[in-house]
């Protein structure tokens, strides 16, 4: 078994076994930490600025490799125009930077302010720099080796597709340049640690509210006021030395509790 093998068809799948067993398993026995846990609360400028950017450019930019592995005929047929491709080219490499912009900004929160960092965990360091890795060898991939988008469908896509149908070919990865192959195995090093992750709350999906109960839920805005009462009408009589005092009643009757 040579390092071909070994990274790119047998570890794809340890990193897919993982993503689906670990990823279950805390669902079910610690569905409170499915969460992301957002440290909103202790800065929120830099975590705008960071955030906005990651997050838009990361799921445009995995939209973008989706249309690649799902529809290639059609990616090749918008790039058969060459202004199509230099467009689409130059899209993908702004939201690469875009996108790199942001994580910096977010590492950076995450390493320099001392009540966040005292609530980081060591995966949270470890995913961002995964998350780094795999931004900056996508961005030298399109510098360094242009049209990544006419070459995708004829390489990636039937390499993805082996592995999912559990034929794999990993050889047509094989001779590829460095960084294009560390894009590559980055990707099955984020799977794998996906699931022990905080990124793990991407795949919580809220489908609960759509068959929980209706909530009612009533503000009372109008202040009531407390009426005096006589005191023939109070529970408990007074001695008669004492002086009458009115009680006080709501007119308004009780509250309910939810």
């Amino acid at each position: 078994m040579n390092w071909n093998i070994l990274l790119f068809q047998v570890f794809p799948y340890v990193a897919l076994a993982l993503l689906v067993v670990v990823s279950f398993q805390r669902m079910r026995g610690k569905p409170f930490s499915v969460s992301s846990l957002s440290s909103q609360l202790l800065e929120r400028k830099l975590l705008y600025f960071g955030s906005v950017p990651f997050h838009w450019g990361v799921l445009i930019i995995l939209l973008g490799h989706l249309l690649a592995l799902l529809l290639p005929q059609g990616l090749l047929l918008w790039n058969a125009v060459p202004m199509r491709l230099f467009v689409l080219e130059i899209t993908g490499l702004a939201l690469a930077l875009w996108t790199l912009g942001g994580l910096l900004v977010l590492l950076y929160r995450r390493l320099s302010n001392r009540r966040i960092l005292a609530v980081t965990r060591p995966t949270d360091v470890i995913v961002l720099l995964l998350l780094l890795v795999s931004i900056l060898t996508g961005i030298l991939t399109a510098v360094m080796y242009r049209y990544g988008s006419y070459w995708f469908p004829s390489v990636f896509t039937p390499y993805l597709w082996s592995i999912f149908t559990l034929r794999p070919r990993p050889e047509l990865v094989a001779d590829l340049p460095f960084w294009i192959q560390l894009h590559v195995f980055n990707f099955w090093l984020l799977l794998a640690v996906f699931p022990f992750t905080r990124l793990i709350h991407i795949i919580t999906v809220p489908l609960g509210y759509l068959w929980r109960p209706w909530q009612i839920v009533i503000w009372v805005r109008k202040h009531r006021r407390l009426q005096p009462v006589s005191p023939a009408a109070q529970p408990y009589p007074t001695p008669a030395s004492a002086k009458p005092r009115a009680a006080l009643q709501d007119k308004g009757g009780s509250y309910g509790s939810d």
